[in-house]
């Protein structure tokens, strides 16, 4: 008899530990902000924040211990979601921490291009050495000298299309494949050109991989545009022309808009509008500095 009871109280002292953590998180869904606090007080030296220095990258025991930020309103609703999804997940955090402080505190307000960058796993798609600084708010490197934007200019640019989900997108510059990965998200598809052949390929291999199943991939240079597939309802580009090429402007569907980094030394991104007869109006968003782009647009310069 004694045996028994003894069993029994190994068996229950077994299951303590996951009944705790059931009941932390949903008393954490209830009452997300006395939770936070009451982890404050038993560890106030928990990390809530990404590395902010540059070329330093989270250490993976420091990451595991990130705590939902105190929020409110939509930030706070989306923090519970990251939290509950899974609450030893310290990227879903991360990047609740960069759409509400890098996105959304500069301006980009548009639901699903905030959807699109919370869902997004932007750490699968940048070299593996620097996943640490995946949601920095910084360019990351991607391999083969290349980068990934940082991540408000991927949200801006995605927002400056004024997508609402049923459309087909152009992209000129495939890279890793995150800047796509996101435009799905917001569009019907995405059709996407990338001139170096090693970058496509990894690009390629990672969309499929996570389930980016309307992201079409081709390697190619990105001047002539994808003709078979035209019109296009929006146009992005993630290099610099020196000027439009003529056959990306024929692509677009009147009414349709271009979003692109223009110029040589000195840069501009800009948005353009097809008008009815063919020609385009502009509107100047920002300065920037990106990678010049290659290839066949540089002879027609």
């Amino acid at each position: 008899m004694k045996n028994d009871r003894s069993a029994k109280g190994f068996r229950l002292l077994r299951w303590l530990p996951w009944l705790a953590a059931l009941v932390l998180v949903a008393a954490y869904q209830l009452f997300p902000e006395g939770v936070h606090r009451l982890s404050q007080a038993v560890s106030p030296s928990t990390s809530q924040e990404p590395a902010s220095s540059a070329g330093s990258a989270m250490p993976e025991a420091a990451a595991d211990r990130v705590s939902p930020p105190p929020s409110s309103g939509e930030a706070a609703r989306n923090t519970r979601m990251a939290w509950a999804q899974n609450p030893r997940d310290p990227q879903s955090l991360l990047r609740s921490n960069m759409v509400e402080k890098q996105i959304r505190a500069r301006g980009v307000d548009q639901k699903q291009v905030l959807d699109a960058m919370l869902e997004v796993p932007r750490h699968m798609f940048v070299d593996p050495n620097y996943r640490g600084q995946a949601y920095d708010d910084q360019p990351v490197p991607i391999g083969w000298g290349q980068t990934v934007y940082q991540p408000y200019m991927v949200a801006l640019m995605t927002e400056l299309l004024e997508l609402d989900g049923d459309e087909k997108v152009l992209e000129i510059g495939t890279g890793s494949g995150y800047h796509s990965a996101v435009l799905s998200r917001v569009a019907k598809e995405v059709y996407t050109i990338e001139i170096n052949e090693m970058l496509s390929r990894k690009a390629r291999k990672a969309l499929s991989s996570l389930g980016y199943d309307n992201v079409i991939v081709r390697e190619g240079d990105g001047y002539k545009g994808w003709p078979e597939e035209a019109p296009f309802d929006a146009i992005i580009l993630t290099t610099a022309p020196p000027r439009i090429p003529d056959p990306l402007i024929e692509q677009l569907k009147v009414g349709g808009k271009m979003v692109v980094p223009i110029g040589g030394l000195l840069q501009d991104l800009q948005v353009l509008t097809k008008n009815k007869d063919g020609g385009v109006s502009k509107r100047t968003v920002l300065p920037v500095k990106v990678s010049t782009m290659t290839g066949e647009v540089q002879d027609k310069n």
